[in-house]
């Protein structure tokens, strides 16, 4: 099997994460695109004494830690700008504990396996996922839309977004509910099913939200590969069914941490 045969399979899950740790799908996928071309310039230095998928998110981290701004602070924040709400929030978060928490809740990868990503130990990276929530947590507050028509994940997601220290505004189960209750009581953050009770989309009630104002969306799935597919647009932030509570809690934290509403005084 080439090197390409064994990167494709990991290259939409890599794409998550640096949208995820950018909160743009354009900046992300532009260092995904300079990780792969690193690799195509210099397929001898891939490393293979991980496996490939490792070696890949490993790739995309040198190239990151390279060219991120890691140091900038004070960054002036404007209506939109998810560079500079990102920089507001690193004046109080690191963007280390950022990459541990994103790389083991969301990308399922072990502390040790992070620690490779992130040299650092496996102690270490415990502590930096730990100072990472408990920060974002402490940052962010929002109501929250559920839309789920599966009455027990919808419990669920009810469940961890309150123990956050959320509110949940409703729970709607089909496309026109939810726009119903999104123009009823404007959400800060929306966590979206695909597949609705009554067929409808969780896609097009999002596009009929987003059409309204102004919210960030989660979008949760037990196909991500279908939207994660190249074309646009593309969900910055997506959860695979079945799904962990820590992931669904990452997630939160870091959608809510790109928004502007949220920013610390």
């Amino acid at each position: 099997m080439s090197l390409g045969q064994e990167l494709a399979p990991h290259l939409p899950f890599l794409r998550r994460y640096a949208r995820a740790l950018t909160g743009s799908q354009a900046h992300g996928d532009a260092y995904v695109r300079a990780a792969l071309e690193a690799i195509v310039a210099a397929p001898g230095d891939f490393p293979r004494d991980v496996d490939a998928r490792l070696g890949l998110y490993g790739t995309f981290q040198r190239i990151w830690s390279s060219t991120n701004d890691n140091d900038a602070r004070d960054a002036g924040v404007e209506e939109g700008d998810s560079e500079s709400i990102a920089q507001a929030r690193l004046s109080q978060i690191t963007p280390l504990s950022r990459q541990a928490l994103l790389l083991t809740a969301m990308e399922g990868f072990t502390s040790e396996d992070a620690g490779y990503l992130i040299d650092a130990s496996a102690t270490e990276v415990d502590t930096l996922v730990a100072d990472a929530l408990a920060e974002i947590e402490r940052q962010t507050r929002a109501d929250v839309l559920i839309i789920e028509d599966e009455p027990i994940i919808a419990m669920d997601l009810e469940t961890i977004v309150r123990d956050l220290g959320h509110s949940v505004t409703g729970v709607a189960v089909t496309r026109d509910e939810a726009v119903a209750q999104a123009m009823a009581q404007r959400p800060g953050l929306v966590l979206a099913d695909i597949q609705l009770a009554d067929d409808s989309s969780g896609i097009d009630a999002v596009k009929d939200i987003l059409a309204e104002f102004s919210v960030p969306v989660i979008f949760i799935t037990a196909f991500p590969e279908r939207l994660l597919t190249g074309e646009r647009p593309e969900p910055t932030f997506l959860i695979t069914k079945p799904f962990q509570r820590s992931t669904v809690k990452a997630a939160i934290a870091q959608a809510l941490f790109f928004d502007l509403q949220t920013i610390p005084a």
